[in-house]
């Protein structure tokens, strides 16, 4: 009997966010995950992700949608900028915490600092795809273009857009 190892994705929450979002578009983090599910057969998602009080409910909306969330803290710079890298995590779970346990692994990033990851990955046969947000991606990653997949390039089905309520129209009798 052959023991079938389902796909894991990787994902830099922020990498991903701010790729999108530069693009003048937000992504809707539940059609994505039915995406990895259906499209790359991913069975678990985990979303790198920093941590910062006061965000409770998206973590919880993201947790609901399907994602394991994998928590970096955060530091504020003098400038005020929030900074939670994730990368280091994102290396270590895809590389050594989850490798067993997966067939294939999506990294899901145009961060050039992964190169050393797909390669990894390349090298043992687990590399399955490199999602990234846009076009602009780090030319490091440009190596591994028969892994690499664009978001932007399915944004209309996994863009967000609020519901539209219908209004009902309120009259009193003339």
């Amino acid at each position: 009997m052959v023991n079938i190892k389902p796909n894991y994705a990787f994902i830099d929450s922020q990498n991903l966010n701010l790729g999108v979002r530069s693009l003048g578009r937000t992504l809707d983090f539940k059609k994505i995950r039915l995406y990895l599910k259906n499209k790359y057969n991913v069975y678990k998602a985990y979303l790198f992700i920093g941590y910062q009080d006061g965000n409770e409910r998206l973590y919880s909306s993201l947790q609901e949608a399907d994602y394991i969330l994998i928590f970096k803290p955060t530091v504020e710079l003098t400038n005020g900028i929030v900074k939670g890298n994730v990368n280091a995590e994102l290396v270590l779970h895809s590389a050594a915490i989850q490798y067993k346990n997966y067939d294939k692994a999506v990294i899901v990033s145009g961060d050039g600092d992964f190169t050393c990851l797909v390669e990894f990955l390349e090298e043992r046969s687990k590399s399955l795809y490199v999602l990234t947000p846009n076009r602009h991606y780090s030319s490091l990653l440009r190596r591994f273009d028969k892994y690499l997949k664009r978001v932007d390039n399915a944004r209309e089905s996994l863009e967000y857009k609020p519901n539209k309520k219908t209004r009902t129209s309120v009259r009193s009798k003339p």
